[in-house]
Order: C-alpha cells, then structure tokens, then sequence
C-alpha cells in the first residue's frame, strides 16, 4: 500500500460537489487549505485526510455511510481496488471466525474503526458485500466483470442444479457467484491475478461455500490436474499471443488435437472438456471469430464429430467487454467414447435486441434441444437445429446468423403494413402526450431538501438496495422488478431468486431508482404483487407529504444526477443526497401530473424509435427478396 491516502485537484471538486475552480479559489483564499504532498505543479496531489477534515471544518463535506467512507479511502490507500478489498476481507473473515490475523498493514490500520464500525453494524459478510458492491461498480484498476445477467445465463445453460462447478478463468468470482445463486453444492476457481483470486477465495469463505480458489496460469500449471466436475462455466481471455503453446504442444488435455498457436480460444475449450465427467456441461463465453477462423477447423470438426460441441449461441452486442463485439456462447458436453455422436447442432442467433429479452427465449430453446437433441428444433431467424454433417462443410462455419433459416416472405408483407400503421399512431399521439408547461415570471426559485432529510422527518421511507441472495428458484412465485425493468420502462419480468437476500413487496406509489445506471432514473410503481429486485433504491413517500410522481420527476434531474453520483466518477448513485424542491402537497399534485404526462411521452417517444428501426429493416428485406415491391409513388 501506499504511504498516505492521497486525492486530486478534481476529485477533491467531485468529493465536495463544487467545480475545480473554487478548489483553485479555495487554495488562494485559505492559507490553512492542506499543502500538496505529491504529484506535480501541473496536478498536485493532497492527503485525503488533510483535506477531508477541511472540508467538514468549512461545512463542505457532505455526510457519508460508513462503507462509502470506508471505500473511499480504502481505494485511495490501496495499490489496487482488488488489493485494498483483499486487505479488509482477510480482517472481516479473521472477525467472522474470531480472531485476528497479526498486524495490519501500516496503512490499513487507520481504517480499522470503520471496518470494526462497518462489522458491527452489517457483520463481517455483510460487510464484505457492501464493500464488495463498490468494488464491481466500473472504474480505474477495476477489471471487467462478467456482468450477472450474462453470468447467470451461462450457469443455466450449463444446468448447475447441485453440482460441483469449475471456473478456471475466474476474474473476480462473478460466475462462480452465479453458480452458487443457482444452487452449487462447491465451487472451484483458478485465477492468474493473485488479487483477484484471493477476493474471490474470500466471498467464498465468508459465505460458507464449500470449495476453492488458486492463484496461477491455469493453461501453464493448471491447479485441479486430474479432477473432474459436473460443470464447467468460464469467461476466458481473447486474443492471448503467449498462452504456451510450445510447451504444451502434446498435453494430455488436448482430447481432439493438438490446440493450434492462434487459436487460445480452443485450448481453453479442451481443458474445460478434460476437467468435465461424461455427460457433464461446459459453458464458455468466446470472440465471434473462433466460430469461422481458418486455423480452427479442424478442431472445431473434431468437436463436433465426437459429439462434445451441442450448440453455439451469438448474444448482443455489450452483454460483456469488448461491448462492441457481438460475443458467442460455446455449450460443451463431455461425450463417452463409445456413445454414438449426436446428428444435431443448436445454433442460436439472438443478437438482436437486449439480453434480458433473449436470455429466457435462449434458454427455453436450449432445453428443448437437449431433451430431444435429433429433433428438428426451427424457429425462423433465431434458433436451428442444424445436422452435424451440413456444419462438417468446406469451412466448418459455426456462425449462427449463417445458418438460419429466413422469415417466411409473405409474412413480411403483413408484418410490415402492421408495423407502420403502429408507428403512424404512435407519432399521431405524441403531441397530446407532451405536458403543457410556461416560464415561470420569478424564474426558478425555492428550496431544496436532500432524499436523506426526507427520510429523517418521515416524509418518506427509504428501503434498500437489496443484497445478493441465495434462494431456491421459485418459477411459480411473485415477479421481482429488475434493474433493466426500471430502465425500460416496463413490468417486473425477473423470478424470486434473481439475487434478492430479502422479499419486500412494493406497493402502488412506491418510487424505484438504480443504484448502478447510465444515468438517474427513478420509476413510480403503478401495480402491485411484485418484489423489490437487487441494485435498487425503494422510496416510499408518506401520502400526506410528498407525491410520488412530483418525487419521481425531481430525482431525475441532470443536477441530481451530479449530486448523487459517486466520487469515482462511475454511474453508481447514493440517493439520499438527491435533492427534492420543498413545495405544499397541492402545487407537488400538479408538477406530480406533468412529471405523469412526460413520462408517458418518453415511452411513447422510446416504442417510436423501436418501431422506426424495425420498420425500416421490415422495408429493406423484403425489398431486397421480393417479398415487396415499390408502390408506383416512391421517389
């Protein structure tokens, strides 16, 4: 760890919801302003210390949680997020079984009234997850997670029920989370960045999950040499050059053939098969080329001539890191070697449209694969079950889009005249949807008060975000509202174990906002019978105070979107600074309705933006097939 905590110029601006030029006056007008203990004359550098006692001195420091603080400057002090993390779950962990491990870090020890202060209030898991939920928020030094969403997703495709599951790629943990989500009786990891191995150990340990998570090179000197497990579920690197290919030219992993150099992507598919019990399932998220480069036919023929590669799914772009590369899904089953291969493929193509509209569509397609893998699954433009022996081509092509079937031609003609009559409606409608507003002859005026300040004089009750959970799946319970719900706009959509440690039913009036967005969106509950889902605030406004719709309107604002991000600069929002404009319940009734109207118009706004673009490719294909033809007025 470094020596001192140290903070910039425009983080100290961002700590204090000021610009960097009243920092800059703050240095020139305050000679008791803390000197710079480092950095250069361009961009100094101050003791976060220092300048936090400062700051509450002048009155400029806002009040923050215990874990916030705790966070902060255990991300300031440490090397890494990850190491910092690792530091305090050591001590947590030590805590949970009571002990202590020998002496912290010099630098660690002035945070341990926080950590102790933080253990007592939540207990050391507890803990560890708040700090945790900060620590997977995107940002400098922090690694690209497997979102879980995507995590989850793969855990279900490789059906996990009680079984033993092996990440041998695991990041910081996100998948073998997932697995443990989905009812994993042990888990298994293996991580080349000791850090993140070692956090990812200790979510394990203080969560009593029966397994383990090594530190090393799993191609070069794989940990679990020699063992088997029911699942295998993995995010491996892209694109590695040095991954040891000569020198494990002839490893016994290699079960279909010695892995070509340019193709790591397939090494990691044979070490998933060699760690797999016959019949077992390997998941493993790849490049959309490793599905058509040259050097990998024969390969991929050999996967698919014994029978261990069943399907390959292309998701949507962004679902994971590289966003702008449409991923695929690889689905592996470990064949006996007396088994007569399957004569079947699933190639799925769901790279249109968003994961969490898909993942369910993916899923059931999968499963009715598997039950039945020579059945003719078909649907038009999504999903095929192709023979292996049309796939053992000149190319061995395993790009799903290539290989589907196309949407009937007629069918396009109908869909599109629906389609645009759709759209015509829509956009007839927007100009009544649009509130009425007028200047107001003061200008704006009046005062504000903080979500946090609500809360405290009852004007509202604020509940959540939930913790992670690991509860049975309950397919037939109440639906949980989402965080993509709350983004979208639309109905709950997610099942009972979608993460949530705790069941809090929401009631018509409630207010819901993402603690992790692209930007501040806050939500009123139209309909009850729903659950809260995990990442989201709930705020419940007193009816005789605060109207919930003038509450939602507020929060979104582009000023409380500054004011309640996080110091990092990442999307994570704390909604108790939120500010919320002080008005009588009557005038709060009348913004409340407009705020209604204008979110009436963003839908509207967002259905004619979907319908446009799918109008517009409903034109194009049927165009270019035939399947319509030019009216005689086009020009």
């Amino acid at each position: 760890m470094q020596e001192n905590p140290t903070i910039t110029a425009a983080e100290i601006a961002r700590l204090a919801g000021v610009g960097r030029a009243a920092v800059s006056n703050w240095r020139k007008r305050h000679s008791d302003f803390p000197a710079p203990v480092g950095g250069t004359t361009a961009s100094p550098e101050f003791d976060l210390i220092q300048v936090e006692q400062w700051l509450r001195a002048q009155g400029k420091l806002p009040e923050l949680a215990t874990a916030d603080r705790l966070w902060r400057h255990l991300a300031a002090a440490s090397d890494t997020p990850a190491a910092g993390l690792a530091a305090v779950g050591a001590l947590l962990l030590a805590r949970s079984r009571g002990s202590r491990t020998g002496h912290p870090d010099a630098q660690l020890a002035p945070l341990l009234p926080d950590v102790d202060a933080l253990a007592d209030e939540l207990g050391p898991q507890g803990a560890f997850d708040e700090l945790w939920q900060r620590f997977s928020a995107p940002g400098p030094g922090r690694p690209f997670a497997t979102p879980d969403d995507l995590a989850d997703l793969m855990i279900g495709l490789a059906n996990v029920g009680g079984g033993s599951v092996l990440d041998p790629a695991t990041g910081s943990g996100a998948i073998l989370r997932a697995a443990v989500r989905a009812g994993s009786t042990a888990v298994y990891g293996q991580e080349l960045d000791q850090d993140l191995a070692k956090l990812a150990g200790l979510w394990l340990a203080l969560h009593d999950v029966p397994g383990e998570v090594c530190a090393g090179d799993t191609l070069r000197a794989d940990a679990f040499a020699g063992r088997t497990v029911d699942a295998i579920v993995c995010h491996p690197p892209f694109g590695a050059t040095n991954w040891g290919d000569e020198e494990l030219g002839h490893d016994p992993r290699w079960i279909v053939g010695t892995t070509p150099r340019t193709e790591p992507e397939l090494a990691w598919a044979q070490h998933a098969l060699a760690h797999l019990r016959v019949g077992g399932h390997a998941v493993l998220l790849m490049p959309p080329t490793v599905a058509s480069r040259r050097a990998g036919k024969r390969i991929r023929g050999e996967l698919l001539r014994r029978g261990h590669l069943r399907a390959v799914i292309a998701l949507p772009p962004g679902v994971a890191a590289p966003h702008g590369v449409p991923l695929h899904l690889w689905v592996l089953r470990r064949a006996a070697a007396d088994a007569p291969p399957p004569a079947r493929a699933l190639l799925i193509d769901a790279a249109g449209g968003d994961l969490a509209d898909t993942a369910p569509r993916v899923l059931a397609a999968w499963r009715a694969f598997a039950a039945a893998p020579d059945g003719d699954v078909e649907e038009a433009g999504f999903a095929r079950a192709v023979p292996v022996i049309e796939l053992l081509d000149e190319e061995v092509d395993l790009t799903p889009a290539r290989r589907q079937p196309a949407v009937v031609g007629e069918a396009t003609g109908e869909h599109l005249v629906r389609t645009r009559e759709r759209l015509a409606a829509i956009v007839g409608e927007l100009p009544a949807l649009l509130p009425h507003v007028t200047p107001a002859p003061s200008g704006p005026e009046g005062s504000f008060l903080t979500v946090g300040e609500l809360a405290k004089t009852g004007a509202l009750q604020l509940i959540g975000p939930v913790r992670a959970g690991t509860s049975t799946p309950a397919p037939d319970g109440p639906s949980v509202l989402t965080v993509q719900d709350v983004l979208a706009g639309v109905e709950a959509s997610g099942r009972v174990d979608d993460r949530i440690g705790q069941e809090i039913p929401l009631a018509v009036g409630d207010v819901v906002v993402p603690m992790i967005a692209r930007q501040l969106t806050a939500r009123v509950v139209t309909a009850e019978g729903a659950l809260l889902g995990r990442n989201l605030y709930l705020l419940r406004p007193n009816p005789t105070a605060l109207d919930p719709w003038f509450l939602a309107g507020q929060l979104r604002t582009s000023a409380n979107e500054k004011q309640s991000s996080s110091l990092s600069g990442t999307m994570r929002f704390d909604i108790r600074r939120a500010q919320v404009r002080r008005l009588p319940l009557d005038e709060q009734r009348a913004h409340g309705a407009a705020f209604r109207r204008l979110e009436a118009f963003e839908a509207a706004v967002r259905e004619t933006m979907a319908l446009g673009a799918e109008l517009i490719q409903l034109t194009a294909d049927g165009l270019a097939r035939g399947a319509v033809l030019p009216d005689g007025d086009s020009r």
